[in-house]
């Protein structure tokens, strides 16, 4: 889809702009360091049925896969561009929700020169501190950069966005394309402009399918990066075919091939020569090992090879 295409079929967000210029100097300065950087989109997209939404269409995704696969690449030393659904899982905060923290964390004293302290018992936030510092040292570093979508048009403009900023980065770009977004929406043209009224009866909605934005990123936005998209099934006798048929298709360098049910104890990578199989053993769930961190390392060494290869 060319650009002017995309502008005219999906509303640009607002502050995007603003955003494309944030993402290209994160990139930029991160590439003068001679350091890989990984675009990680997360979550699901919502898809507005009204001009003035009230109601959406919406996905399972959790952005947990994202957010999870965002640590370990930081801690692989990449810098993560964070493409990500506004209230999903959030890296390094995701394992602790407002219910655990809340019981936990309680005020140490009266606050001092607008400081509030505050603790808790070890044990009742296992991690927490950890996670907390590591995420903080990212974002000193300035290796951490969160960038919020909601709808299925604000994320095809930003994506669009970051893969110009990571472009100029050529083989040290990666694109790990872990978002679930969205198959099918409704052209603004034909919202109605208020809320949908329950009175009128039953309910038709024509939808349009989303342009896959996987053409346009391997040849024309990011042809020299390294990318890697996600297909996820519920039907394992066809998943493999369908990763295949992605990668045929589209040309990039690997498909994470999933079944729902089993997505975070075994995936399959799949190349044009190669299926690696990736699986938790019971020991290692038990230990707190998470699959993204099996993901990581395989994709990194794969990554390290292709920039050998395309230098």
């Amino acid at each position: 889809m060319a650009e002017m295409d995309l502008v005219a079929e999906f509303p640009q967000p607002a502050g995007a702009a603003r955003w494309a210029e944030v993402m290209a100097c994160f990139a930029a300065r991160l590439g003068t360091q001679g350091r890989r950087v990984v675009l990680v989109t997360s979550g699901g997209t919502k898809v507005p049925l009204e001009a003035r939404p009230v109601r959406f269409l919406d996905n399972f995704s959790s952005g947990r896969r994202g957010a999870t696969s965002a640590e370990a690449f930081l801690a692989a030393g990449y810098g993560v561009l964070f493409l990500y659904r506004a209230r999903s899982a959030f890296p390094f905060a995701h394992r602790f929700p407002p219910q655990t923290w809340l019981s936990a964390l309680r005020p140490s004293g009266p606050a001092h020169s607008g400081l509030l302290s505050l603790e808790a018992e070890e044990n009742a936030l296992p991690g927490f501190a950890a996670a907390l510092r590591n995420y903080q040292e990212a974002v000193a570093a300035g290796t951490f950069l969160a960038v919020e979508f909601t709808t299925v048009a604000d994320y095809l403009h930003l994506l669009q966005a970051a893969a110009h900023a990571l472009n100029p980065l050529g083989s040290s770009a990666m694109f790990y394309l872990a978002a679930a977004v969205s198959d099918f929406y409704v052209p603004v043209s034909e919202m109605p402009e208020h809320k949908i009224q329950s009175s009128g009866g039953l309910l038709q909605i024509t939808m349009k399918m989303v342009p896959k934005m996987l053409s346009p990123l391997v040849k024309d936005w990011a042809p020299k990066a390294f990318i890697i998209s996600f297909k996820l099934e519920t039907d394992p006798s066809i998943v493999i075919n369908r990763a295949r048929n992605a990668l045929e298709v589209y040309q990039h360098q690997v498909v994470v091939a999933n079944i729902l049910e089993s997505r975070q104890s075994f995936v399959v990578i799949v190349t044009k020569d190669s299926e690696t199989k990736l699986l938790l053993s019971e020991e290692e769930v038990e230990k707190g090992i998470e699959i993204e961190e099996k993901i990581v390392d395989n994709l990194r060494s794969r990554h390290t090879a292709f920039i050998c290869d395309k230098n």
